[in-house]
This record gives structure tokens, C-alpha cells and sequence, in this order.
């Protein structure tokens, strides 16, 4: 098959498949629930929330674990004159510099999900307290 005939051919296999999915929704959106509410599962955002808390908490001492080790090899075979002291010396650095990336954004992610379910749970008393005292709560019973 010659490269025109099959680009063709990928392109309106493309087309078809885009215009199908963008014609109906999927039999199953998605999110949970069925309709069109934004549903938030505590539990499994807590979940997820904690485990990146013990994944920074892990982080932070295990990902410091060969440091010492690494710093005097990098120490002796620079002092016997080896260039692979410099190299590994530079190898820890460039460690240490993810290992803190990872460290801040398993934080961002714990702190943002604990931000999230609090805001959350505070919006819903604030809508429950706000539709309880407003007249739309005898339409909705």
C-alpha cells in the first residue's frame, strides 16, 4: 500500500471515530453518579490524600538514605584522583534535587486534596443553611 492510500485511509478512520464521539456521550460519563452533579468521594480522596502524605513523610528520610555513603565514596575517588569522584559528587546533587521535587509536590498534592474536602464540606453547610432558610426549600420536599 503506497503512503497516500494508507494516510487516507488513518485520516478517515480518524474523522470517523471523532465525529462519533463527539456526536453522543458515553454510555457511562464517568465521575460516579449518573446525572450531571459534582460528586465528591471523601473517602477516596482522603485516601489518596494520605497516601501522599506517607509517600512525603517516606520520602523525606529514604530518599536520604545513601547520602552519607555516596558523599565519602565521591570524597575518595576524588582524592585518589579519579574523575568519577566529581561525577558521582555531581549524580548525588542532581539526587537530591529531585528527591526534593518529589518531596514538595507529594506535599502540594496531601495539602491540596485537605484544602479540597475542607472547602467542600464547608460549601455544603453553607448550601444546606442557605436552602433550608430560603423559601426554594419547600419547593424541593
Amino acid at each position: 500500500m503506497s503512503f497516500d492510500k494508507e494516510w487516507s485511509a488513518a485520516r478517515a478512520t480518524a474523522t470517523a471515530n471523532v465525529s462519533m464521539r463527539l456526536n453522543q456521550l458515553p454510555a457511562d460519563p464517568g465521575g460516579g453518579g449518573g446525572g450531571g452533579d459534582l460528586e465528591l468521594n471523601q473517602d477516596h480522596v482522603g485516601a489518596v490524600g494520605s497516601d501522599a502524605y506517607k509517600l512525603h513523610t517516606r520520602l523525606q528520610t529514604d530518599g536520604k538514605h545513601a547520602a552519607t555513603a555516596t558523599t565519602e565514596a565521591a570524597g575518595a575517588l576524588t582524592k585518589e584522583g579519579f574523575a568519577s569522584g566529581a561525577a558521582l559528587l555531581r549524580a548525588h546533587g542532581l539526587w537530591e534535587g529531585q528527591v526534593k521535587t518529589l518531596v514538595a509536590a507529594c506535599a502540594n498534592i496531601s495539602n491540596g486534596l485537605n484544602y479540597s474536602l475542607a472547602s467542600h464540606a464547608k460549601d455544603e453547610q453553607q448550601l444546606h443553611a442557605d436552602f433550608t432558610a430560603s423559601a426554594i426549600d419547600k419547593y424541593l420536599k
